[in-house]
C-alpha cells in the first residue's frame, strides 16, 4: 500500500460541522439501512414459514430495539469511539475490537450483495431474462458499483442517496397495505400460517435469524458515531426511531401479502409486493411499486457501502487492515475501490439457480455474522457500564443476539465459525503483538 501523503481523500471527508450528521439524518440512515431488501424480498425467503412469521417479526422487533439501546447506550458512554470496533475494543481489548471490524465489514460487503439481488428481482419484473443467473450476475454488479461510485463523490452524498431513496422506497409499501386492506383474505392468511405444519416453538426460532436481516442497519448511526454532530445524544436518538418505524412497516407489510398471496405461489415470486399490486391495482400500479423497490434497494447498496467504507476506515486507522483503508478519519479512494472489487467476487461466486436460493443464502449468513458483533458489543457495554439500567440492557442484548445465532441453520452458523477461525488464525500470525488498546474516553451510561 502507498503511503498516507500519496492518498487521495474522498470528497466530502474533513469533518467539519457541516459535514457532519444531524440525528434525524441519521435516524433516516438507519431506517433507509433496514427498510431496503427485507421489506421487498424477504416474503419469498419466510413462505416456507408462512404467515406465523408474524410473531418471528415482533420477536425480531423487540430485539432490535433493545440493541438500539445498547448502541445509544454505547453512543452515550464512549461518544469518541469509532464505530463498532472502537466500543468493543475499548470494552473488550484490541482481539475483540479486531474481530468486531473484520466480521462489521464482511458482513457490509456480503449483504450488500444480497441487496443487490433484491433490485435484481424487481427489475426482473420488467425484463425476465434478469431471471436468468447470468444477466442477473451482471445487473448485481453494475448496482453494486453505482452505490460505490456514489460513496466515493462522498459519505453525505451516500447518506442522501439513502434517505431520499427512503422516501421513495416508501411508496410501495403504502400501496401494498392499502392494497391488503382491501383484498384482506383471512382465510389466505390462515391457511398461509404454517404451509409446513410445523410448530411454533420450532419454526420462529429457526426463522429469526432469516428475519433479522430485515433489522440490520439498527448499528448504522453507532458505526457511523464519528460522523454524527452530537454523538453523546444522537446516537441513541437515531438508533430507537429508525428501529420503531422500520418494526411498524414490516408487521403491517407482512400482514398485507400473507393476506392476498397464498405462499405456494409467494414462494416462487421474485418481486411479491409488485405481485400483490397487480392482483388488487393492475399492472401499471405494479410497475410503480416495482419502480420504487429498484429505488430504495439501490439507495440501501450506497448506505451499507459507506458503512462498509467507513468501517474499513476505522480498522484500518487501528491497525486491524492496511493502511489503504483508511488514514485516522480521512478515507482514501483505495478503500471503496476495494470493497467494490470484493463485493463483485461475492456477486460472483454466490450464484444460485435462482434470485430467491442466492438472497436465501447471502441473508443468513450476513445475519449471523451481524448478530455476532451485537454480542460482542452487548459485552462491551456490560463491561464499560456504570449503572445498572445500562448492564441490564447489556444482558438483555447479549441474550437475545446469541440465542438467534444458536438458533439459526447450520448452514448458516458453519461459514461464521470459518470466518472467525481464519480472523483468529490471522491474529496469532500477525497482529497479537500490534499496538496497545486504545485509552477509553468515557461519557456516562
Amino acid at each position: 500500500m502507498s503511503d498516507g501523503s500519496r492518498h487521495i481523500p474522498l470528497a466530502e471527508e474533513p469533518l467539519s460541522e457541516r459535514h457532519k450528521l444531524g440525528w434525524g439524518l441519521a435516524a433516516l440512515v438507519v431506517a433507509g439501512n433496514m427498510i431496503g431488501s427485507g421489506v421487498y424480498l424477504l416474503p419469498v425467503s419466510l413462505a416456507s414459514v408462512g404467515s406465523s412469521s408474524l410473531v418471528g417479526w415482533l420477536v425480531a422487533g423487540a430485539g432490535a430495539v433493545t440493541l438500539a439501546l445498547v448502541f445509544g447506550a454505547l453512543g452515550r458512554l464512549q461518544p469518541d469511539a469509532d464505530g463498532l470496533p472502537g466500543f468493543a475494543e475499548r470494552g473488550l481489548g484490541r482481539f475483540a475490537g479486531y474481530q468486531t471490524a473484520l466480521a462489521f465489514w464482511t458482513a457490509c460487503l456480503v449483504g450488500n450483495v444480497a441487496i443487490a439481488v433484491a433490485a435484481t428481482g424487481y427489475l426482473g419484473f420488467f425484463w425476465p431474462v434478469l431471471r436468468d443467473p447470468v444477466a442477473a450476475t451482471f445487473c448485481n454488479l453494475g448496482i453494486i458499483w453505482i452505490a460505490t461510485i456514489a460513496y466515493i463523490v462522498g459519505a453525505r452524498t451516500a447518506s442522501r442517496l439513502a434517505a431520499v431513496a427512503l422516501a421513495v422506497g416508501l411508496a410501495p409499501i403504502v400501496i401494498a397495505v392499502a392494497a391488503g386492506v382491501m383484498a384482506f383474505d383471512p382465510e389466505i392468511f390462515a391457511a398461509s400460517w404454517s404451509p409446513s405444519g410445523t410448530a411454533l416453538a420450532q419454526s420462529v426460532p429457526a426463522s429469526l435469524a432469516v428475519i433479522f436481516w430485515a433489522f440490520l442497519g439498527v448499528e448504522s448511526a453507532a458505526a457511523l458515531s464519528v460522523r454524527v454532530k452530537h454523538p453523546a445524544r444522537d446516537v441513541g436518538r437515531a438508533s430507537v426511531a429508525g428501529v420503531l418505524l422500520a418494526t411498524v412497516i414490516y408487521i403491517a407489510a407482512t400482514v398485507a401479502v400473507f393476506g392476498v398471496i397464498p405462499a405456494d405461489v409467494l414462494a416462487e415470486s421474485s418481486s411479491p409486493y409488485a405481485d400483490l399490486a397487480a392482483r388488487v391495482f393492475g399492472a401499471s400500479i405494479a410497475g410503480v411499486v416495482a419502480v420504487c423497490a429498484v429505488v430504495k434497494t439501490v439507495g440501501t447498496v450506497g448506505g451499507w457501502v459507506m458503512l462498509g467504507g467507513e468501517t474499513a476506515r476505522a480498522a484500518a486507522r487501528h491497525g486491524y487492515l492496511p493502511s489503504g483503508f483508511g488514514q485516522g478519519e480521512r478515507t482514501p479512494i483505495a478503500n471503496p475501490l476495494l470493497g467494490g472489487a470484493i463485493m463483485s467476487v461475492v456477486a460472483v461466486i454466490s450464484g444460485q439457480p435462482t434470485l430467491g436460493g442466492q438472497f436465501s443464502v447471502l441473508v443468513g449468513v450476513t445475519a449471523v455474522l451481524s448478530l455476532v458483533v451485537y454480542a460482542i458489543c452487548s459485552a462491551a457495554l456490560f463491561q464499560m457500564a456504570r449503572w445498572s439500567h445500562a448492564r441490564i440492557v447489556a444482558v438483555a442484548g447479549f441474550l437475545f443476539a446469541t440465542a438467534a445465532v444458536a438458533a439459526a441453520a447450520p448452514g448458516y452458523i458453519l461459514p461464521t465459525v470459518g470466518f472467525f477461525a481464519v480472523t483468529s488464525l490471522a491474529w496469532l500470525a500477525f497482529l497479537r503483538k500490534s499496538n496497545p488498546r486504545v485509552d477509553p474516553a468515557a461519557g456516562d451510561a
